[in-house]
């Protein structure tokens, strides 16, 4: 509701203040327009390529397999193998992700352990691999691993921090 009254008041300030300074709003708002279509053009093959990519590693049963091996060391620790899925496949897919989560709360409730567990990974987490793609790709960065090792160890930091602190509930 208060969207509704905050959106169209942003921009009505947006539109005076720029009408006050005597610029051109819509000229501006139309170069704006135009260099976000080259910007969406130019990302396009990289997006083609991630969608492929984690098309091919949802369905060549790799989950299945990484899921399989971890579980062995994760039920040490009585980590729920049910969000394992969800803790891999969300650094790589944020569709996959709310799939993997929506599959959890459905399931268990969204007031079970496992459930708020999902949730939490889904807030405290990043689609590392695809935000990285699309960055470097728009400022050209040929070498990316600077940036990818710690946002996986961020990733694996938040999924951890999130783990440990429903196993105390």
């Amino acid at each position: 509701m208060i969207s509704a009254i905050i959106i169209p008041f942003i921009i009505s300030i947006i539109i005076f203040t720029g009408l006050k300074e005597g610029k051109k709003v819509y000229d501006i708002f139309i170069d704006g327009a135009k260099e976000g279509i080259k910007i969406t053009f130019k990302l396009f093959p990289t997006l083609i390529g991630i969608f492929i990519a984690i098309g091919m590693f949802r369905e060549s049963g790799l989950i299945d397999f990484i899921i399989l091996n971890i579980s062995k060391i994760t039920n040490l620790f009585n980590i729920p193998t049910q969000i394992l899925p969800l803790a891999i496949i969300k650094p790589i897919s944020g569709s996959g992700a709310i799939a993997f989560a929506t599959d959890i709360m459905s399931r268990f409730g969204v007031d079970s352990k496992i459930g708020m567990l999902a949730a939490t990974i889904m807030g405290s987490s990043e689609t590392t691999f695809y935000v990285i793609a699309l960055y470097m790709s728009q400022v050209k960065v040929k070498d990316s691993r600077k940036v990818v090792i710690p946002a996986i160890l961020a990733d694996l930091a938040s999924i951890i921090s999130a783990i440990i602190f429903f196993s105390y509930i």
